[in-house]
Order: C-alpha cells, then sequence, then structure tokens
C-alpha cells in the first residue's frame, strides 16, 4: 500500500482541486459575468449565446487540446493526470448545480454579495488559485490553458508566464466585448491573484533568505553567525575580478526574522565587507524542513 500512497495522493489532490476550480466557476465567476480564461471562459461565453452547459462545453474544448498535449508533451503519466482533471471539472461543473443545497446557497451567496464584481473575483480568485495550486502538487495539469501554455513553452520556448498570458487575455478580451470591459479587467485581475495563491500553495509559506558575504574576516562573522544564530555557513573560493586576489565568500540561509540579525552580525564582525541578501522559496534540509523524497 506504501508503495502506490504517492500517486494515490496526487489523484486525490487532482479531483479537489477539479472541485474546488469548478465551485469558484459556479459561485464567483459566472454570477459576476467573469470569463475565467481558457477553455473554461470560452465555454462561458457560449453558455452566454446558447445556454448550452458549461460542463459538457469544456471537455468538448478540452478533447483536442489533450490530443496536443499528448502528441507534443507525451506520457501516460500526463495523459492520465489531465484527463482525470478535465473529466471530473466538467462533471462537477454541471453536477454541483443538480444538488439543491449547492444552488440554494449560491442563491444566498449572490444575495450577499448584491453583484459586487470585486469581492466576485477576489474569492474566486483565492478558491480557484488554491485548486491549482493542488494539481501542480500532484505534477498534474487542469487541462485548457494548462496545455497550451506548456506546448508553446516547448515549442517556441516562450516562458510559462507569457504563454499563460497570452492565451488567456485573448479569451478575456474576446469577453470584455460580450460582458463589457469593467468585467474583464477584474478577469485579468482574477488570473494575476489566482497565480500568486496557486504559487503560494505549490511551493508553501516557507519562503526563506540566502546571504551572498564577501569578507576579509571570514572565521569571525562565520562563527558569530554559528553561535549566535545557530546556521550553518558554507565557505566558497571567491576571486575579485578587478584585483584578482582571492576572497572567501560565506553563503548561508536565514528566515526572514532572522536577516536583521545578520546583518547586524556582519556589520559589527567586518564593516568593511560586503553583504547581498537573496529570496529562496524553499529551505530542505537540518534547520529547515526535512529532507524527503516525493
Amino acid at each position: 500500500m506504501k508503495k502506490y500512497f504517492p500517486t494515490i495522493r496526487d489523484y486525490s489532490l487532482i479531483i479537489a482541486s477539479s472541485l474546488l476550480q469548478a465551485v469558484s466557476l459556479r459561485l464567483f465567476f459566472i454570477p459576476a459575468n467573469l470569463a475565467s480564461g481558457g477553455v473554461s471562459g470560452i465555454s462561458q461565453l457560449i453558455n452566454h449565446f446558447t445556454g448550452w452547459p458549461i460542463g459538457l462545453m469544456v471537455l468538448i474544448g478540452n478533447v483536442p487540446l489533450f490530443l496536443l498535449g499528448w502528441r507534443f508533451l507525451g506520457g501516460f503519466k500526463f495523459a492520465m493526470r489531465t484527463a482525470v482533471a478535465i473529466v471530473t471539472y466538467s462533471l462537477f461543473t454541471d453536477l454541483l448545480m443538480k444538488v439543491p443545497a449547492f444552488v440554494e446557497y449560491t442563491q444566498l451567496l449572490i444575495n450577499d454579495l448584491q453583484g459586487d464584481i470585486f469581492l466576485n473575483s477576489l474569492y474566486g480568485a483565492i478558491v480557484s488559485g488554491v485548486g491549482y495550486g493542488l494539481v501542480y502538487r500532484a505534477r498534474g495539469t487542469s487541462g485548457g490553458s494548462d496545455i497550451l501554455a506548456r506546448i508553446l513553452n516547448n515549442w517556441r520556448g516562450i516562458p510559462m508566464t507569457q504563454s499563460y498570458l497570452m492565451v488567456d487575455t485573448v479569451v478575456i478580451l474576446s469577453a470584455g466585448f460580450v460582458f463589457g470591459w469593467k468585467a474583464a479587467l477584474y478577469a485579468m485581475i482574477t488570473l494575476y491573484i489566482s497565480g500568486l495563491v496557486a504559487e503560494t500553495v505549490l511551493e508553501g509559506g516557507g519562503t526563506v533568505r540566502t546571504a551572498m558575504i564577501v569578507t576579509g574576516k571570514p572565521d569571525d562573522v562565520s562563527n558569530r553567525i554559528m553561535e549566535e544564530m545557530e546556521r550553518g555557513v558554507t565557505w566558497l573560493e571567491g576571486r575579485g575580478a578587478y584585483t584578482g586576489n582571492s576572497r572567501p565568500v560565506l553563503y548561508c540561509v536565514v528566515s526572514r526574522a532572522e536577516v536583521a540579525t545578520l546583518k547586524a552580525i556582519v556589520h559589527e564582525s567586518d564593516p568593511e565587507s560586503f553583504l547581498v541578501i537573496g529570496v529562496a522559496h524553499e529551505a530542505w534540509g537540518e534547520g529547515f524542513k526535512p529532507l524527503k523524497g516525493r
């Protein structure tokens, strides 16, 4: 059973992600006429003119993209995880409206928000962002613009962020002609916020700071960091490009709350030192999260 736990966990996350995305679509995006981008946004536009089920349109629209993804991205694992994400999201999108309790709650929420497009975009971005983060943690995709963005990235070398922006912007601009440009602007904001939330869910809240210290007193600085902060320090060999002289470079990782203490130690130990503080999304190992395989 332990052998299959990672796979079971990943597919559970994908299904939970689909449910959250469907909830955000039904509770916030559709009532506020916010096109959510990608195939979902196109499906909203089709539904607006024809009344056809959004979930069914999502499923149909994803079929050619799924085949493209299988062709250009490849892999059975990709195909299976993407297929589960697409099918469950499509089913949840339509089936939720057949659950009386959910329909009743949706109406209560619509009355409570009173058509406030700002609150709808904010809540929708948070809920959908959590959903996207979960599917990324499961090493899957949610289909739609995910597939197109990855194909553009692999085919033309276009960065993923630009790929998503290109794909979703076309849909949102099209929706602007139907739902109005105010809704289109809020849809763009929603995409940005959901991306931040997804990134937080994917990488966690463990953002740390890295420090590179060029100093003439490496022993004093490193000893104080290890004794007073109980943080490890790594010595790197460096050479000044202008002087040609060898200079030791100290490297260490600290939490955000420890940055001020680190600055004070470096300044007091060697006021002539050079300090650079960087940002790292995660730190694994002694003193931080335990390093473990997935």
